[in-house]
């Protein structure tokens, strides 16, 4: 029966046969459209749909048209119309499912409604002719399972064969699809029979009806008219693709350097932004390869990097430098993309960025920073640097600062500057210095520190100042240089002058007043010979002891106009502390003082004289205790400092204010009511002729601390040595 449809009317059929393969193209085509477009995608899926439904359809219209011989179809049009809705209407929820998602599964739903129409279809074919149904279920469901394979085959080589263009896919599934259909009807002739009249079976042509006709030519026009509405969207999408294009070319070539090369490096399209930069012509560039703009900058190893990952068909991103025509340099930013084509490159197009001046101001702003690097470098070689915000608050400062203050690093952030305040300095002092460096002035001057080991260092200061926006500072820098052996020598020269004018006193007072004092100090001895008067006795002892203390002074005068030599040997320093303070602590007992020796258990040796060292020792000690009338303690300390040992003698006396304490020394000036100045003068001097230094510490109602410092190892000394 099957081969009736062929044999009574072949034509009918070899129409019914390109339109079902012309309407499952027009469907792929379609679906591919609506997949890939924002626009029209209403229209493209009803079109897709319809086709499909056609597609599905007009095959069975053949077979009601071929075995109608009652000529009930003719008048059974709306069953017919209906048979043809019902195609499109599975054919449309099959599509529906793919239009979300091309998954296995939306693939199985599409092949089985498509199976399901053509079912339907064959079925609506028999009911229109009114035949009754005859069938077997085991054979039916094989043919279906046949046909649902075939469609659902057709589906997957068009959706996940990726590896080969759509352009070959679609021919072949659109050929497995019409086949599906074809055979699917084919087999349901045989599965499910529909009886043939005798004068049908001689194979005579079935005459085509003018309805006939007229549905043919109107099934191949809404076939024609969807492949033109697909083409025309495809053609539109094309010339707007084309625009886009050309917009994206044209703006690349205005702003950016573009080549295009083939898999082996060879150039085959630049632009004229590429041209003018590399001030080569087109035909000097086309034909050669990027190594005609080799810079030689580059290592091998650079570009072996690049080549190996653009053969990877990885993006490659960096910059490189290129050389011009005439000899100059320039600079690009580069991107590289590989074309792939069956797992391996077929074209490069690089895209570059000229750089250039950027490369030139990131050049000098390494020399600058070089220059500045060199410059911090020395002045944190040469300076003492710190910076602070607007509140004086230490945020930043150099390792010079750190060590001439003994304070780390992580000590000073975050503190103010009164961490190395010595004291020495006046309120208004500094409230000056605020208030020029607020003013947008740079202050200048100079600042006596403390150190963290309690010692003194002077500093010659420039503060600058730095202003923001608002008119407010937001921070100052301090450039500081060490002066402490300036002002040393300052104060040791001064002194000296002091010394050099008392001397010069001495030598001339000494010998007009001795020799008075001689005659003097005899008479008064004579007289206390004869006289009896207790009185007139107390009173010549008075004379005496007044001549005494003057002759005291005179011989302190001498000691300063004629310093006596050294006798330098190697003593302990602590047995002569230890001897000092034995001398002394009849006296201390007497003022209530008490005398301590703290944390010595060493011996330290140096080179001195002992009689004068002793004599400076003992000049400290009873100043300490004088400063006590009412009684306290006096520590005595001494501690190796690397190659110095300090000494230092702590009282708890009533302290002297920093007028005072810069005064100490002089002579003349002395705290007691009975005093002259001259002990602590010729100390400081006999000290400085060990080539050591003497520094003195105090606080009002705290006491003060006298450190002597002296060195360990010999030396040779100011003074000549005793013959």
């Amino acid at each position: 029966m099957e081969h009736s449809i062929v044999a009574l009317n072949p034509i009918l059929f070899m129409i019914a046969a390109l339109l079902i393969i012309m309407a499952c193209y027009t469907a792929l085509d379609l679906l591919t459209t609506f997949l890939s477009v924002e626009k029209y995608k209403r229209l493209l899926y009803i079109g897709s749909s319809c086709s499909m439904g056609v597609a599905l359809w007009t095959l069975n219209l053949v077979i009601i048209f071929t075995l109608d011989n009652s000529g009930v179809a003719s008048y059974n049009f709306s069953t017919i119309l209906f048979s043809l809705l019902l195609a499109i209407s599975l054919a449309a929820v099959g599509l529906l499912a793919i239009s979300y998602k091309t998954e296995l599964l939306q693939i199985t739903f599409c092949s089985f409604m498509f199976t399901m129409a053509l079912l339907s279809n064959y079925m609506m074919s028999i009911l229109t002719i009114n035949h009754s149904v005859q069938y077997n279920p085991y054979l039916l469901v094989s043919t279906l399972l046949i046909i649902f394979s075939i469609f659902a085959t057709a589906l997957v080589i068009f959706f996940y064969f990726k590896r080969v263009s759509q352009s070959s896919l679609k021919p072949l599934s659109t050929l497995m699809m019409g086949g599906a259909i074809i055979e699917g009807y084919y087999l349901l002739l045989r599965v499910i029979p529909i009886p043939v009249d005798g004068k049908d079976e001689r194979g005579d042509f079935v005459q085509l009806t003018p309805f006939m006709l007229y549905l043919v030519c109107l099934v191949s026009l809404f076939i024609l008219a969807s492949l033109i509405g697909s083409s025309t969207i495809v053609g539109r999408r094309l010339a707007k693709s084309d625009n886009t294009v050309n917009d994206i070319r044209h703006a690349l070539d205005q702003s950016a350097i573009v080549a295009i090369t083939d898999a082996k490096g060879t150039i085959t399209y630049v632009n004229e932004k590429f041209m003018e930069i590399s001030q080569y012509e087109e035909q000097e560039l086309i034909g050669t390869n990027h190594s005609i703009i080799n810079s030689g900058y580059h290592s091998r190893e650079f570009f072996t990097d690049l080549w190996v990952t653009i053969g990877q068909g990885q993006t490659w991103n960096g910059e490189i430098c290129n050389r011009t025509k005439t000899g100059d340099t320039y600079w690009v930013d580069t991107t590289i993309v590989p074309f792939m084509k069956k797992g391996k490159p077929y074209q490069y197009i690089s895209i570059c960025s000229n750089i250039s001046p950027r490369k030139k101001a990131e050049n000098d702003l390494m020399g600058s920073i070089q220059e500045l690097e060199d410059m911090q470098y020395a002045i944190d070689q040469s300076s003492i640097v710190a910076i602070t915000d607007a509140k004086g608050v230490i945020i930043d400062v150099n390792e010079k600062f750190s060590e001439i203050s003994g304070y780390e690093r992580n000590e000073l952030i975050g503190q103010t500057h009164r961490l190395v305040n010595s004291g020495l300095h006046s309120k208004e002092f500094f409230e000056e210095m605020w208030r020029t460096i607020h003013d947008r002035k740079v202050w200048k001057g100079e600042i006596r520190n403390k150190a963290k080991d309690g010692s003194f260092y002077w500093v010659d200061t420039t503060i600058v100042p730095f202003f923001g926006v608002n008119g407010k500072p937001f921070q100052f820098l301090s450039i500081r240089y060490d002066i402490t052996e300036r002002k040393q020598t300052e104060e040791m020269l001064h002194r000296q002058d002091k010394l050099a004018a008392v001397g010069q006193l001495a030598a001339g007072v000494a010998h007009e007043i001795r020799n008075p004092l001689t005659s003097m100090k005899g008479y008064t001895e004579y007289l206390q010979l004869d006289e009896t008067d207790e009185t007139r006795l107390e009173y010549l002892e008075i004379i005496l002891d007044e001549i005494h203390r003057v002759n005291e002074i005179v011989e302190e005068f001498l000691q300063l106009a004629k310093p006596q030599s050294l006798n330098l040997e190697t003593k302990n320093i602590v047995k002569i502390i230890e001897n000092v303070l034995s001398l002394t602590e009849f006296d201390a007992r007497k003022k209530h003082v008490s005398l301590k020796l703290v944390g010595i258990h060493e011996e330290i040796l140096v080179n001195c004289d002992e009689n004068r060292i002793k004599q400076v020792f003992l000049n400290f000690i009873k100043n300490g205790m004088e400063a006590m009338p009412g009684g306290g303690a006096i520590k005595v300390m001494a501690e190796r400092k690397e190659e110095n040992v300090q000494i230092s003698i702590i009282d708890t006396g009533k302290g002297m204010p920093p007028e005072q304490l810069r005064k100490l020394g002089e002579p003349f000036f002395t705290t007691k009511k009975s005093g002259n100045g001259l002990g602590l003068m010729i100390s400081f001097k006999i000290i400085e002729n060990h080539l050591g230094k003497v520094f003195v510490e105090s606080e009002v109602n705290k006491g003060t601390v006298f450190k002597i410092v002296l060195p360990i190892k010999p030396v040779k000394y100011a003074w000549p040595r005793k013959s």
